[in-house]
């Protein structure tokens, strides 16, 4: 097992890592849209989804792959209206269209409108 740092996403605001690489697997912790140089957060979902794709994206890369390794993403929405506009920015990012859930929670952390969670094989 290895635990996946970079300084370029988020780091934990808990007990927890960005991300683990094992047995071939890398698996990211959940990316909510923090600007990880500055720790502001966007308005809006597209702006949002952007960071958060960023954020994963930036992890995916600490381990040594992309996008196109994902196999698996849980996303999570604050507002199931904000579906459609999520998705045009996930779809920029996760171009191999690996399979997916995606759900409305009450809240996620900070108050954010979305969070994304990676399994890429290496």
């Amino acid at each position: 097992m290895k635990v996946i740092a970079t300084n370029n996403a988020p780091g934990a605001i808990g007990p927890y890592s960005q991300g683990f690489e094992v047995n071939g697997l890398v698996f990211t912790s959940g990316q909510i849209p923090v600007d990880p140089a500055t720790g502001n957060i966007p308005e809006g979902i597209a702006a949002q989804a952007e960071w958060s794709c960023k954020n994963v994206g930036a992890i995916l890369e600490a381990a040594g792959v992309g996008f196109e390794n994902v196999i698996k993403t849980t996303c999570f929405l604050a507002d199931m209206g904000d579906f459609a506009a999520f998705n045009e920015v996930y779809a920029k990012y996760f171009t191999s269209k690996p399979a997916r859930s995606c759900v409305a929670v009450k809240a996620l952390p900070k108050g954010v409108l979305c969070e994304i969670e990676a399994i890429a094989e290496k």
